[in-house]
């Protein structure tokens, strides 16, 4: 049974308290809503009972929690009750509900990180990274090219690929597109697909292109959630037809859902933008002034010498932090002949000018031969992951999120290394 988190103090005279909102109600009473990055880790610490499993199946970025803490004020915003109002955005883009704040936030970002070409890109701003791939598949599969096709536009992605792309293409039964499996078993002379390269990838962690032929009938989807500083070295600006992008990786902030798209075709992004419309009318523009604010510091900690100070320099905090998280898995694997991870070569990172290791977000854990389902066998150990049955993958295989806060994190750690301790006395 999980614990109930810890009751919250009562608010004072004129305070009421909704989630992490503490908004005040002050004379002349117009409300102003002081949104505070400090999340209480009653939210998420449910482990507390060793008889409860330690979850490790999502990717909650918890992690970097306690850097956004340390930053306190430089990233709180105040919205007035009349300020954002309009469903529109004071802009002539073509992504009308798209703060020029945020724009102009994100093209700065990437050219910070060196992680994408922004220039001569539009960018389409969505409610997290989950409704841009759905935006992509409504652009990416027109009328004029589901009328040329006698069937739905195939949707496939190598494997082990991301777990959430079958039932999120599925899940609408549309007549434009259908999810068609693993794209290195897909013959392009089926007809017209599209293929989408997770780079790096959910779950493994490798770097990724695509594997099919297009024989001019396929098109490419680009999700780079993972492709920031913190997770894999940046090799290069990634310069695709379309690529997305989400604020929940980038900064840890996944509350926020706000994810971005740079689309090179202007038709494109005007039919992702539709979709945007139809689905939504637009994206939140709280969570987009939000979001503006926090890359805006992002950004200014870089306008310094990288490395001057490493306790407000976000990547250098996040990468120290993951090569931190590895180094201890990778001790306690080490230790054991039941499980193994995949390897990763060092590569010239241009953000930190050096050569750099891979730190992925999730761990693609594999059991020894033996062991038939890797799952049901951490399940018997009070440990819960993601199974590789759900990535188009072996059962052998689990994915762990090393994104966890720390105490989830320590206790996996401690339970893996029981487990081959169990072993050997066995």
């Amino acid at each position: 049974m999980v614990p109930r988190p810890r009751p919250r103090p009562r608010p004072s005279p004129g305070q009421t308290y909704h989630s992490s909102i503490l908004i005040r109600n002050q004379p002349p009473y117009p409300s102003i809503f002081h949104i505070s990055l400090s999340l209480s880790h009653s939210l998420y610490n449910y482990n507390y009972n060793y008889n409860c499993c330690v979850h490790c199946d999502s990717g909650i970025p918890t992690v970097f929690e306690p850097y956004w803490r340390r930053m306190g004020d430089k990233c709180r915003v105040v919205i007035q009750g009349c300020d954002l109002m309009s469903y529109r955005a004071t802009t002539t883009n073509l992504c009308w509900y798209l703060l020029p704040e945020l724009e102009e936030a994100i093209r700065r970002l990437h050219r910070v990180v060196g992680n994408a070409v922004v220039d001569e890109r539009h960018v389409v701003v969505g409610t997290g990274s989950t409704q841009l791939f759905q935006a992509a598949l409504y652009a990416l599969s027109t009328p004029a090219a589901a009328a040329a096709a006698p069937q739905p536009i195939n949707v496939v992605s190598a494997a082990p690929y991301y777990s959430c792309y079958p039932d999120e293409t599925d899940y609408l039964c549309s007549r434009l597109y259908k999810w068609a499996g693993d794209a290195n078993q897909y013959d392009s002379k089926s007809g017209p697909f599209i293929e989408v390269v997770t780079s790096p990838n959910n779950p493994d962690g490798c770097l990724r292109e695509p594997v099919v032929e297009a024989h001019g009938q396929g098109k490419l989807i680009h999700d780079l959630a993972y492709y920031w500083p913190q997770f894999t070295p940046i090799t290069r600006p990634a310069d695709h037809d379309l690529m997305y992008f989400t604020f929940s990786k980038c900064t840890g902030h996944a509350g926020s859902r706000i994810g971005w798209a740079l689309v090179k075709d202007r038709e494109v992004a005007i039919k992702m933008t539709k979709y945007m419309d139809l689905s939504s009318i637009g994206v939140s523009k709280d969570s987009q002034f939000r979001a503006a604010k926090i890359m805006e510091l992002l950004c200014n900690n870089y306008d310094q010498k990288l490395g001057s100070n490493f306790s407000n320099n976000f990547f250098e905090y996040g990468k120290s932090l993951m090569a931190e998280r590895w180094k201890s898995l990778r001790d306690v694997i080490g230790r054991s002949d039941v499980f193994s991870l995949p390897t990763f070569e060092q590569q010239y990172c241009c953000f930190f000018g050096r050569l750099s290791q891979s730190y992925p977000a999730f761990a693609w854990l594999r059991c020894k031969e033996e062991i038939e389902d890797c799952g049901s066998f951490l399940r018997e150990h009070k440990i819960e992951g993601r199974s590789g049955r759900r990535f188009g993958a072996d059962a052998k295989y689990l994915r762990i999120s090393m994104l966890s806060s720390d105490d989830v994190f320590q206790q996996f750690l401690e339970r893996l290394s029981a487990i081959k301790i169990l072993n050997n006395a066995n």
